[in-house]
């Protein structure tokens, strides 16, 4: 697969989400942004974005972090104790793709879920749960990422989510969300961002993917959990001096790009609905419900990982190799139906292409 950073010329990037870029209105929004000493509580930008995101998703306190693994990270950190378990979908960021991150940091480890589609039901958690014992690792927290990226955007209903933290609680275990795109959901839904939170100890917020911001994620919880969690920051060298330029971002972003999410799922499912038609490509339209498009390639005389290198060499369309037959495509504010049409053309024509090469000029 070509790496993100590689020389080709990219026209269509679908690789994804994370690679939108501020628009003029938030740079001059970060241009405008009145700053102080954040460590001190004195960045009257970074507290605006803290105080609308603590409002929005309902928790007591926030947090402005650099990244969404730093927040997946401390709030292992202050759920767990050594040794103990973090249960997790099989397909969540968090161990996929952070698998290191709480080993290290926390001392407990990841025990997967089998879910469907990155969401699994109380069954399939009671089923990953271990006894307690002198003899077991203690089940610390529940993790559920909203909406599932590996499962392909799959959102988790608000009931779904009620009854495996209503079980994780009844047996005395920490409830965690993963809230990359959580405002995906909400759009996806029209459930609220509160009421999606509610059930959960912790919660975080990402603002570089679909929002559009170019760093940042804020971690919710209650106030006691916050205070700890703002040590672990300042330990692991998340705390910053002037941190309101970026910040600024973040507001604008919440204030401005979260309905024109709508604008991405629709063009997800346009470009699901385009590549469906080919017979070399499974995808039913109907699993779409986000910004995140996995698709399949059928008999393909080639992998996923040949496709998409031939793809951006042959027509600078960008995507993903997410296994040997599997590409994710994302779409997000710097792409419209137009750049869709164009990509969907270019990967049909491409399999057409390859499919009718001799065997003997298929070695790419």
């Amino acid at each position: 697969m070509i790496p993100v950073g590689s020389s080709y010329p990219i026209r269509i990037d679908l690789f994804s989400d994370t690679i939108t870029r501020p628009t003029k209105a938030m740079r001059q929004a970060m241009a405008n942004a009145e700053v102080g000493d954040e460590q001190k509580g004195e960045d009257p930008s970074t507290n605006e974005l803290v105080a609308l995101t603590r409002e929005l998703l309902g928790k007591e306190e926030a947090v402005f972090l650099p990244s969404g693994t730093m927040c997946n990270q401390i709030a292992y950190a202050l759920h767990c104790r050594p040794g103990d378990a973090i249960l997790v979908d099989e397909t969540a960021h968090s161990l996929c793709h952070e698998e290191t991150g709480a080993p290290a940091l926390a001392g407990a480890f990841y025990r997967p879920i089998k879910a469907d589609h990155g969401v699994f039901s109380v069954a399939q958690l009671e089923a990953a749960l271990r006894p307690e014992g002198r003899s077991f690792a203690r089940n610390a927290v529940l993790s559920i990422e909203q909406p599932s990226n590996l499962g392909g955007g799959t959102c988790w209903s608000l009931e779904g989510i009620t009854s495996v933290t209503n079980m994780a609680r009844s047996h005395q275990i920490k409830t965690h969300m993963d809230g990359a795109r959580m405002l995906n959901a909400v759009v996806a839904t029209g459930v609220s961002a509160r009421d999606f939170c509610a059930p959960f100890d912790s919660v975080w917020l990402d603002l570089s993917k679909g929002l559009g911001a170019p760093i940042g994620a804020v971690l919710a919880g209650d106030a006691d959990f916050i205070n700890e969690a703002w040590r672990l920051k300042q330990r692991w060298g998340g705390s910053m001096r002037q941190s309101g330029i970026v910040a600024a971002a973040g507001t604008f972003a919440l204030r401005n790009n979260v309905d024109r999410l709508a604008d991405d799922h629709g063009n997800a499912r346009l470009l699901a609905e385009l590549l469906s038609v080919h017979p070399q490509i499974s995808i039913d339209p109907l699993t779409v419900q986000t910004n995140i498009v996995l698709f399949d390639l059928v008999d393909s005389p080639v992998t996923a990982a040949v496709l998409v290198d031939r793809l951006i060499q042959k027509s600078g369309v960008r995507m993903g190799a997410f296994g040997p037959s599997t590409i994710r495509a994302v779409t997000h504010l710097d792409v419209d139906s137009g750049d869709i049409r164009i990509a969907a053309d270019a990967i049909r024509a491409l399999l057409d292409e390859i499919h009718s090469m001799p065997t003997s000029q298929r070695s790419f």
